[in-house]
């Protein structure tokens, strides 16, 4: 099978970290800005990169992007280029568009004419650092929607030695442990009688307002 094609538009602080991340995991990646030297500092990490103006219909039908698996629209202040980016290439016929939203309006607009996915990352970065600072346990949190989201909270004290069944989340909280990580092992599939031990993490999923809960009254140790 081959491997997936991405293109990535926008070398900022985050364009240029998802195009590395995804060539660091093997994939082809080309590397797309209209300034040139922001290109040369990539070329060297990435497949291919190209100094483009991706508000230029033709440029970019020139490099072909509706052949490609995914494109990421990482453009920075700039909202109109990004908006007419995305335009420009949904009528090209790009497979999956993956866009960055500078705030919420932007994302609206994003959404209503054709982005497959907007991306907040600096908004969901203060929100991941918010839930840090508020329970020491939280690892990691994701938005999925406006109300329900995921967390990797490691295991509190209280919790060790105990199992699922006895834990009881579901009633408690309202929420469902999807997974339960020991090392670099993942069960996916927890039983309720599986027991869970010091550093265990454990994956949970439900709204927001009931994570909030749980995370409380974890943290309160």
């Amino acid at each position: 099978m081959a491997k997936k094609q991405f293109a990535v538009i926008g070398m900022g602080r985050f364009g240029s970290s998802v195009a590395g991340a995804l060539s660091n995991l093997g994939f082809e990646v080309l590397a797309i800005d209209q300034n040139e030297q922001k290109i040369q500092d990539i070329s060297g990490i990435v497949t291919h990169a190209v100094t483009a103006d991706t508000t230029d219909e033709e440029a970019l039908r020139a490099l072909g992007l509706r052949n490609f698996d995914v494109v990421v629209v990482a453009i920075g202040a700039d909202i109109q280029s990004s908006i007419l980016t995305t335009l420009i290439l949904k009528d090209l016929g790009v497979p999956r568009l993956i866009v960055k939203a500078q705030n919420e309006l932007h994302g609206k607009v994003l959404n209503k004419i054709g982005a497959d996915k907007v991306i907040f990352p600096e908004r969901d970065m203060g929100l991941r650092v918010a839930h840090h600072l508020i329970s020491p346990n939280i690892l990691d949190y994701i938005e999925l929607s406006d109300d329900y989201s995921i967390v990797e909270m490691k295991a509190p004290a209280k919790v060790v030695g105990r199992n699922l069944k006895q834990l009881d989340i579901r009633a408690k909280f309202k929420c469902n442990v999807l997974a339960i990580k020991t090392g670099d092992v993942m069960n996916i599939s927890p039983y309720a009688e599986d027991l869970i031990k010091e550093d265990d993490v454990l994956v949970i999923v439900g709204k927001n307002d009931d994570l909030a809960h749980l995370e409380f009254v974890y943290a309160e140790g």
